[in-house]
């Protein structure tokens, strides 16, 4: 069963066409990645998607429900998440104070829940992205490795059925790539739909279990990763001789 659906969505400013006429269904519990060049339309499609823009031509389905142009904050309630490229925590308020924000905005008195619940909740989450042990420590103070889960912490934090990675790995080491590689796969592991936008090929072949790949706003190919990584169009506009296979 789909829990997304993008049926023919064109996003515009003036003369560019961003985003051109892309189809594609995420399946329920899949991760699905998005890959292309820089300028191929992939955090616009996002932000579509995430009702930070409204497109000018296409329909959006999320968990059966036509969606399309509905703000960011409606969507989050629904269960569609997203993080941000640039992560951008709450630096002068401590770590467990950032995923707090979060749980009230989402739920906090509109359904009852207590204090006690909301912390207690918010400590299950930063467990889960492997900072518990930094819930006391200003935002400000965490490598970049570390915000980047927070970011994931605080999406979390909302009770997502999809949620939606704009480059989780961008900046960060190879151990640091593993553990968000550990999170995003324990994030399907607890039924979470999950959707990654990622540059780093070693990341994006070895989570995916499909791939999309945008090229001047236009989709040109889909597929298995491995499918993807011997596709001649997608060689030819992004990957070019060196790439990364699933298990390699």
């Amino acid at each position: 069963m789909n829990i997304l659906e993008v049926k023919g969505v064109t996003k515009t400013f003036g003369g560019l066409v961003a985003v051109n006429n892309v189809s594609f269904e995420v399946s329920k519990g899949e991760i699905f990645g998005i890959i292309g060049p820089n300028g191929a339309g992939k955090t616009t499609l996002f932000n579509v998607i995430s009702g930070f823009y409204r497109p000018d031509k296409g329909r959006i389905f999320f968990d059966g429900k036509e969606i399309t142009g509905q703000k960011p904050h409606k969507l989050a309630k629904l269960g569609l998440t997203r993080t941000w490229q640039i992560v951008k925590p709450f630096l002068g308020m401590k770590v467990l104070d950032n995923v707090l924000v979060s749980i009230y905005a989402t739920k906090g008195i509109v359904t009852g829940m207590s204090e006690e619940e909301a912390i207690r909740r918010a400590e299950e989450i930063l467990d889960f992205v492997g900072l518990l042990h930094r819930k006391d420590l200003l935002a400000e103070a965490l490598p970049h490795g570390e915000r980047k889960r927070l970011e994931i912490a605080r999406a979390l934090a909302t009770d997502p059925k999809l949620l939606m990675l704009d480059e989780p790995a961008g900046g960060l080491t190879p151990t640091e790539m593993d553990e968000v590689m550990d999170v995003a796969r324990r994030v399907r592991e607890s039924g979470i739909t999950v959707i990654v936008i990622e540059h780093n090929m070693r990341v994006i072949m070895n989570i995916c279990e499909r791939i999309m790949v945008l090229n001047f706003g236009r989709k040109i190919a889909e597929g298995t990763p491995e499918e993807i990584s011997t596709n001649e169009e997608v060689i030819k506009a992004y990957l070019g001789e060196r790439f990364y296979v699933k298990g390699r």
